[in-house]
């Protein structure tokens, strides 16, 4: 990454945090080596084939003194993420940190271990549970809690356990309600698009170093292995709901619409620790993340925090989390809990109290201030997520993309209106020129966005494209949020280099496998080309046979509708028998469909030819979209 160096502006704003912000309290990072038993040596991650799919040593630089080209608010996050190694919570509890974005925490129980949270990936979760039996002993997995369903809770499962032990009953896996429908929902349904966009969000694919990639915020970033899945097999329905896994009594808070739309904290009553899922991390969290994601509910996060402090802190001495590190002594555990709450009470009804008042979310995103006990406490701050967005995303939670101004509601869309505004404002060359100026005098957010124009209206105006990429550069070293820094270097990186695509993988197929019959086919109904199949009808039953269903598929007006056959129907064009299994092979491409119809495996009724009209109609996603350029 050809970076250039750092303008005075930024290290003006540099010098100001450092004199400003508590850089003495180094409380953090007694905690964030507290337990230490061993790091993984060297720090790299390979897959089967020899790949790097994790490399905690590309790190190393983050033991030097901060650069001018990173916050200094943020370097600082960034060498605390990257700590990594096992780690003692409290006895019987130890942690593997800084081997992916998440932590993965195990639980030593009578006969083995439970392993909460199996990270991304199956190698990096069976490098962490490997380390841990080289310190502790090689105890067998005796159970697997998913704390929430985001994939870097549950990606590396494979990597801790099987299938097959977990079939036969020798590794239950735990998971709130509602964990498989919103895991596979995510990561398949708007999968390819979110998946492109969190190659800017994390920055897999930036160079590592004082000019690339630092982390993000919520850890250093993802790993690149394989996402698997097992599907759960106790499901966690209700709070105050116990359950004991070899011997391990284990207390559980339901928590939907927090962090995740399906997520729980637990607490372990014989060791008085508490786990707080995602819900409570040493940083200001996403209501909605860039990558994309449903907007989550601050008003209903803040309420279950103070349910957590009133059913649990009085009896814990630990409070630990699934990112970062924990925090110990009953006192200051409470007051972590409290601050955590009422920073994301505070932003909810600061924003819906500015709302009413007429302010639009970017308005009231530019004007708020947290209290001065909030923007004390280090694990407030917007490493994350970030004050900006999260007010944004709050406006849009109750009022939508609309800010009510008539003038809004019906624009041109972005490469019309670029066309529009260069023209207003003299042609390309002069908007560069002008542009110029305003870099000169450290204005990066105005450079950003009218050079956005110049681009979006003439794609290869080349000196255009060199200021943009300055411009998001500097923005990037500026940024004290991560996954803001990660995504303006992303911007200048594809400017300079071309697209990276989508450096990890959404829809694995483990995730593609736990899709109901119902989300399967709403998965395919996202791929019908509306107006291509605007006059096709074609009506398709598939008999599930070993699950006793008939699921008709019916396209009409570019539309595909399905359901469950439950009475008597005119009759389809054609009808496949065949297995669950089988279903997901021949509708995920793992095998052909002809071949097993030919061989017997899928019997066919009818016109078979109509299964081939509606395959015709499918468009395929494109995880490589632009995304700086039109």
């Amino acid at each position: 990454m050809p970076g250039n160096s750092v303008t005075e502006n930024i290290e003006a704003r540099h010098r100001e945090a450092s004199q400003t912000f508590p850089f003495a309290d180094e409380q953090d990072f007694e905690d964030a080596r507290r337990g230490f038993v061993a790091a993984l040596e060297p720090g790299v991650v390979k897959n089967s084939a020899g790949e790097v799919v994790w490399d905690s040593d590309a790190y190393a630089f983050l033991d030097q003194d901060c650069p001018p080209t990173v916050h200094p608010s943020l370097w600082r996050q960034s060498k605390l993420c990257t700590i990594q190694g096992l780690f003692e919570v409290t006895e019987g509890i130890y942690q593997i940190r800084g081997l992916d974005l998440s932590n993965m925490t195990l639980v030593e129980g009578d006969s083995g271990v439970i392993v909460i949270d199996p990270l991304i990936s199956a190698e990096t979760a069976a490098a962490g549970l490997a380390l841990y039996r080289t310190h502790r002993g090689d105890r067998p997995v005796t159970g697997v809690i998913y704390t929430h369903s985001h994939i870097d809770h549950f990606g590396g499962v494979k990597g801790v356990t099987t299938a097959d032990e977990v079939a036969a009953g020798r590794c239950p896996i735990l998971a709130p309600s509602g964990f498989v429908e919103h895991a596979v929902e995510e990561n398949v349904y708007a999968g390819t698009a979110m998946a492109r966009r969190a190659a800017y969000m994390y920055g897999a694919a930036l160079p590592r170093g004082p000019q690339g990639a630092v982390g993000a915020g919520l850890g250093p970033t993802t790993s690149t292995g394989t996402p698997t899945l097992i599907t759960p097999t106790v499901d966690i329905t209700h709070t105050g709901q116990t359950e004991v896994v070899d011997g391990v009594r284990i207390e559980f808070q339901l928590t939907p619409g927090t962090e995740a739309p399906s997520e729980m904290n637990f607490y372990f009553p014989d060791r008085r620790a508490l786990c707080m899922a995602e819900n409570a991390t040493h940083t200001l969290h996403n209501l909605l993340t860039l990558r994309g994601a449903l907007v989550r509910d601050p008003h209903v996060w803040a309420k279950y925090l103070t349910e957590s402090i009133n059913r649990f802190a009085a009896r814990s001495d630990v409070v630990f989390a699934s990112h970062h590190w924990p925090t110990w002594g009953t006192g200051r555990l409470t007051e972590f809990l409290a601050l955590q709450r009422d920073l994301y009470g505070y932003l909810h009804d600061q924003t819906v109290r500015a709302l009413n008042k007429g302010a639009t979310g970017i308005e009231i995103a530019e004007s708020i201030e947290l209290p001065p006990a909030l923007a004390r406490a280090w694990h407030t701050h917007g490493y994350y997520g970030s004050v900006s967005h999260n007010v944004k995303a709050i406006y849009q939670r109750y009022m939508g993309w609309f800010d009510g101004n008539p003038s809004s509601l019906w624009q041109h869309p972005p490469t019309e209106s670029a066309k529009r505004h260069l023209d207003f404002m003299g042609g390309a060359d002069a908007v560069v020129a002008k542009a110029r100026e305003s870099y000169a005098d450290g204005d990066f957010r105005w450079v950003a966005q009218v050079l956005n124009y110049v681009i979006f209206a003439e794609p290869d105006h080349a000196a255009a494209r060199a200021l943009q990429a300055d411009a998001l550069e500097q923005l990037g070293y500026g940024s004290e949020n991560g996954t803001w820094r990660n995504f303006f270097l992303m911007g200048a990186y594809e400017l300079r280099n071309g697209s990276v695509g989508t450096p990890t993988v959404a829809a694995a197929p483990d995730i593609a496998a736990a899709l109901s019959v119902e989300q399967l086919f709403d998965a395919i109904a996202l791929r019908i080309d509306g107006p291509k199949a605007w006059t096709a009808e074609i009506t398709l039953d598939w008999r599930i046979s070993d699950e006793d269903i008939v699921h008709r598929v019916q396209l009409r007006n570019g539309l595909l509708v399905h359901f469950d056959v439950t009475g008597e129907l005119p009759e389809a064009d054609a009808t496949f028998t065949l297995t669950g299994a089988d279903l997901h092979l021949a509708l995920l491409g793992g095998r052909d469909l002809q071949e097993m119809i030919a061989d017997g495996t899928v019997a066919v009724s009818g016109d078979a030819t109509a299964l081939v009209e509606l395959v015709g109609y499918l468009d395929e996603p494109d995880p490589d979209f632009a995304i700086v350029t039109p």
